[in-house]
């Protein structure tokens, strides 16, 4: 009797065959080619990726063998193969994977697809790992960042190994959710040894303390720096202008992806131009866009009134009813991710005043203190 393709013999909801995109099918070498270019179809792609990266793990916390396991499926119809697990050590769990392309499928890789990407999961709330995904989240939430965490460095290491191999332009990482986070972080730390990775980001977290905290230091800075400008001795040098444009010129060298939803309330915080200009386009114009200034590229999805859950589930992004809303956003919060990406070094108190004594001024012009 003929083996089964893995986790094809059941209906489980979990299943590609149950729940995967409708509309992808295995294309000629040629279709293939023009298929890396279309964005419906490489987003579509790399979300399953991420998928496989989820059933990973639910994989191994349910025992499957390989004849019933359901990670497969999600990358074997793109041509791609499982090259390496991220394993948390303490616990055991799967939190990410290395696919690569796979040479044996018969076709040759176009040049327009990447030929590594590293998949990072999000949150599950399952006994197995529901304590160190948390532990996560929650340092997220307290610091706005994950460089403290064990995944964080397994995940660096991982993303620096597959660029010595392949290069960076052959090379992407991508994830969903706490997955995001992480993706956004170890892309910018690579960013800023000068190597450019493409990275997608999934309903990425924007809610943080630290966050909130920033924003009141920064609306007290904004005040004192306000009433300075009033002085006869408020100067802009030229230095500070070209150091501003050299910081614009190396941005425009690692854009993230961001794919939002507005209904999601751990990443529509996202969507806030918060003053700044938001050029909305469609595909006629998507090479025609100045990018310049622009921090990343946002593609939003608003769909109404939707519960929590469906905004922010991961399979959304390969829904065949899809429809984007894309812009080159340079939004307050894109830019407070990314600001410490470039800064050469820190801004100089030449009178020698204290920095926190220019905050606390800073409140007092604010609030008439």
């Amino acid at each position: 009797m003929a083996m089964e393709a893995p986790g094809i013999s059941n209906n489980n909801p979990r299943a590609f065959h149950v729940s995967g995109p409708r509309k992808v099918s295995s294309p000629s070498w040629g279709d293939l080619n023009s298929s890396w270019t279309d964005g419906n179809y490489k987003r579509t792609a790399i979300a399953c990726f991420i998928q496989a990266a989820y059933l990973l793990e639910l994989d191994r916390q349910e025992n499957k063998s390989e004849q019933t396991a359901l990670a497969s499926n999600w990358w074997l119809t793109f041509k791609y193969k499982l090259s390496q697990t991220l394993v948390d050590d303490r616990d055991g769990s799967i939190y990410g994977a290395i696919l690569e392309w796979d040479l044996s499928a018969g076709s040759a890789r176009p040049s327009t697809a990447p030929r590594a990407l590293l998949v990072l999961r999000g949150t599950l709330l399952r006994s197995p790992t529901i304590r160190r995904d948390i532990g996560d989240d929650l340092r997220f939430l307290a610091w706005e960042s994950l460089k403290g965490s064990v995944r964080f460095n397994g995940t660096l290491g991982a993303l620096k190994s597959i660029t010595d191999k392949y290069g960076s332009n052959n090379v992407c990482i991508a994830g969903h959710s706490l997955g995001a986070g992480f993706a956004l972080q170890v892309g910018k730390a690579l960013a800023k040894q000068g190597i450019y990775v493409e990275t997608h980001l999934f309903n990425p977290p924007s809610v943080s303390l630290a966050m909130s905290l920033k924003y009141i230091t920064e609306r007290a800075g904004f005040a004192w720096k306000r009433f300075k400008a009033k002085l006869p001795c408020a100067i802009e040098t030229e230095g500070s202008r070209d150091e501003s444009k050299n910081n614009v010129s190396e941005v425009n060298k690692w854009m993230p992806h961001l794919y939002v939803n507005t209904n999601d309330y751990i990443c529509c915080y996202y969507t806030d131009p918060a003053g700044a200009e938001v050029k909305h386009i469609d595909k006629g114009t998507a090479g025609q866009i100045n990018t310049q200034a622009a921090a990343a590229k946002l593609f939003v999805m608003s769909k109404g009134k939707q519960k929590f859950l469906e905004a922010h589930g991961l399979n959304q992004w390969w829904a065949d009813d899809l429809e984007l809303e894309q812009a080159v956003n340079d939004s307050k919060l894109i830019s407070k991710q990314l600001k410490s990406l470039y800064s050469l070094q820190p801004p100089r108190h030449t009178q020698g005043k204290p920095h926190l004594t220019e905050i606390w001024r800073g409140f007092r012009a604010l609030y008439g203190i």
